[in-house]
């Protein structure tokens, strides 16, 4: 499948003005909404501003074609999840492993999970371009967050910090994309939210050897 390059898809312009952001969301709004009832094969930039209110010369003045309109709906989901991060790391900046873990998991679900039937509909979309450079950005910044958190844990010594984090950054995308994937019950995700947390620790508690020799200290005395 031939995919269209990232540069090829950027918006006309982008929203100085509130008036003009506002227009933005309710395009976006309306995208996720004929999404959501007709499918990605009859959605047209017609049919989302109809849905959005806005004349189609107002469209085109953001988005030149179907492409770029989804792709600037899976860029704005990339932005919403790595601001939540971000957020969340610097609540937790200083805090010991256990709560890292939980504070990282939690975000991450809330993050992917804010709006469970829109964020399918996006990543239904996303398989169609080429995210390659987005992905590596985020994992970038992710993995970085990741490492700074854990080089500030009290009691915590990592032999490689830098893997530690890209491995916890890994169980946290991983098992969420294979419950999204298989289109998960409430169950499924209820699991996930539970026992997500209590993975991420295990794994900070068994990299680190200075987590473990404090639980060691602890079970010894």
């Amino acid at each position: 499948m031939n995919r269209p390059a990232p540069d090829l898809l950027k918006p006309r312009k982008t929203p100085q003005q509130a008036r003009s952001a506002v227009t933005i969301e309710a395009i976006h709004v309306a995208t996720i909404q004929v999404l959501l009832a007709d499918g990605v094969g009859r959605l047209t930039t017609t049919r989302v501003a109809e849905r959005a209110g806005v004349s189609v010369g107002t469209m085109y003045q953001y988005y030149p074609h179907k492409q770029a309109l989804l792709f600037a709906l899976v860029e704005r989901q990339f932005a919403m999840i790595e601001s939540a991060m971000r957020d969340a790391a610097e609540r937790l900046a200083g805090s010991d492993l256990e709560t890292i873990a939980n504070g990282l998991a939690i975000a991450w679900l809330d993050a992917k999970m804010a709006d469970r039937v829109a964020s399918r509909a996006i990543y239904g979309i996303a398989a169609e371009f080429d995210m390659s450079q987005h992905m590596k950005r985020a994992a970038t910044c992710m993995t970085g967050m990741i490492e700074d958190l854990l080089a500030a844990a009290p009691g915590a010594k990592f032999a490689d910090p830098a893997s530690a984090a890209f491995m916890l950054a890994a169980l946290l995308g991983g098992s969420v994309r294979v419950v999204m994937e298989a289109e998960g019950s409430e169950d499924a995700f209820a699991s996930l939210r539970r026992e997500l947390p209590r993975a991420c620790h295990a794994y900070l508690v068994s990299a680190s050897s200075g987590a473990a020799g404090l639980m060691d200290q602890a079970v010894g005395g």
